[in-house]
């Protein structure tokens, strides 16, 4: 990935000025609710990867304490949300999409922002509290910090904000492991970090590709890549994927279920090549929409999610 041609000025979009809100205030509770982004909450069920992954002949342990899991990362992803939005406030006003965030529009104070942040960190630390695994308040404190680093300044930092982004997806699969008290192995964190690693550079694609020449000014990181480069990187990420993939299922499943683990790399590879190709169609588009949304990245995955149970039973 490297430099690409020089950054044009990004175009003059009207900035929403706070006082705007007063004349088509959506309320307090729906201005929290839509800035703590409940469409970004699946990302959460990432904690259940380990338990599931480690299941023996359809016994899934530790799914009690990875639920609790669930709730304290999603109000930690929450916690950051708000912070993330007091901070690119400014940034968000010129923004074709994110101008309408509550906080930027004025919809919320900043000063609520992060009053709810806060409640939602001390929420997140007692539920792991209540866990009482060791592993998982470790995750969780990491995810926090670097999160609230990367929403300071890391996010600016190219190849290192990738990494970052991808750390958070990886540390909410551990923390729901080190909870359910299933030991992961070096596979399965493998298979994982490829894979948040695919859908932030998928993310930065579709920023880049949206925004054009303005996109710099939105992030100034996307100044650094460029889209072939991207998606060069997309692919090589994805084809290690897989075969990180087929790692884990021949060398790290019971052997009565491999048979099974390697049938469902099949409709993994399909959800793959379905999520590059429309990825490449995005446009300014949540990445995650693309995963839950498509049909056919919907029919792979369920067709994973069969093979995979019945490899399982």
């Amino acid at each position: 990935m490297t430099a690409g041609p020089p950054v044009l000025p990004a175009p003059e979009l009207e900035p929403v000025p706070a006082t705007a809100s007063t004349a088509r205030t959506i309320g307090w509770p729906r201005a929290v609710l839509r800035t703590s982004r409940p469409r970004q909450w699946p990302k959460n069920l990432l904690v259940f990867a380990a338990p599931v992954a480690g299941a023996d002949r359809g016994r899934v342990v530790g799914l009690e304490p990875a639920l609790i899991a669930f709730a304290v990362f999603t109000l930690a992803s929450c916690a950051v949300y708000f912070v993330n939005d007091v901070v690119d406030a400014e940034r968000d006003r010129g923004h074709p999409a994110k101008r309408s965030r509550p906080v930027a529009c004025g919809d919320l104070a900043e000063r609520h922002a992060l009053l709810v942040a806060a409640g939602c960190v001390l929420l997140a630390l007692a539920g792991s509290a209540l866990v009482g695994s060791a592993g998982l308040s470790f995750c969780l404190a990491g995810y926090l910090a670097m999160s609230f680093l990367y929403s300071g300044t890391l996010k600016h930092l190219p190849v290192l904000e990738l990494t970052m982004v991808a750390s958070g997806f990886v540390l909410r699969a551990l923390g729901g492991a080190a909870a359910a008290r299933v030991a992961p192995s070096g596979w399965f964190v493998l298979v994982c970090s490829l894979g948040a690693l695919l859908v932030a550079v998928a993310k930065r694609y579709t920023e880049l590709a949206g925004l054009g020449p303005a996109a710099a000014a939105h992030r100034p990181s996307l100044r650094h890549y460029t889209p072939a480069g991207l998606r060069a990187a997309q692919r090589g990420i994805g084809v290690a994927t897989i075969g990180a993939y087929l790692g884990w299922a021949v060398l790290n499943g019971s052997p009565w279920a491999v048979d099974c683990h390697l049938l469902t790399a099949i409709p993994l590879a399909g959800a793959l090549l379905r999520f590059d190709w429309l990825t490449g169609r995005a446009e300014l588009g949540r990445v995650e929409d693309l995963i839950t949304r498509d049909r056919v990245m919907l029919a792979c995955e369920l067709l994973w999610l069969v093979l995979f149970i019945a490899g399982t039973t």
